[in-house]
């Protein structure tokens, strides 16, 4: 199974150089001997990392073997990089993994952009329509989570938001 970690941000360099945004997923402990992966027309492409250097906790700078201009890394902004992992039966998540997620709350259509834990109330910040509102991050408004897709259909109480 494939995971989820990082997300190609913008060139760094005319050498083929890319700045990654790395996901809550991605291991502490990440080797440049384990491939990354993209997604081409539905198939998983290995990447081998030349170069990994992390900037901060949330970035890093990274060069792939056989891209060496600026103009074939550019085909990977935007896109998703992914790691080989181990099915678990127990797999566990938390709620700021949801970051990034597509979200519906009913016919409205937005993006979940950040997460405030708190014990007392947790918040997800999510973006509808040019707007951040705060949504309770609680069990009872989630309906579903579909990961591989990264969206995340939740039901909330009438009139809790208002656009």
């Amino acid at each position: 199974m494939l995971l989820s970690v990082a997300r190609v941000s913008k060139l760094f360099g005319v050498e083929g150089g890319v700045l990654l945004n790395l996901y809550t997923t991605f291991p502490d402990d990440f080797s440049t001997e384990e491939p990354l992966f993209v997604k081409i027309d539905s198939l998983a492409v290995p990447l081998f990392c030349d170069r990994f250097e992390r900037r901060g906790k949330t970035n890093a700078l990274a060069t792939f073997a056989d891209i060496d201009s600026a103009r074939r890394a550019e085909e990977f902004i935007g896109r998703e990089l992914y790691l080989e992992h181990e099915d678990d039966e127990n797999d566990e998540f938390y709620l700021e993994d949801l970051i990034g997620f597509r979200v519906r709350i009913g016919t409205l259509k937005g993006e979940i952009t950040d997460y405030y834990d708190s014990e007392a109330n947790p918040l997800f910040e999510v973006e509808i329509g040019g707007k951040r509102i705060l949504v309770p991050a609680v069990e009872e408004f989630i309906a579903g989570i579909d990961f591989e897709g990264r969206t995340v259909k939740m039901v909330l109480p009438e009139g809790l938001i208002e656009l």
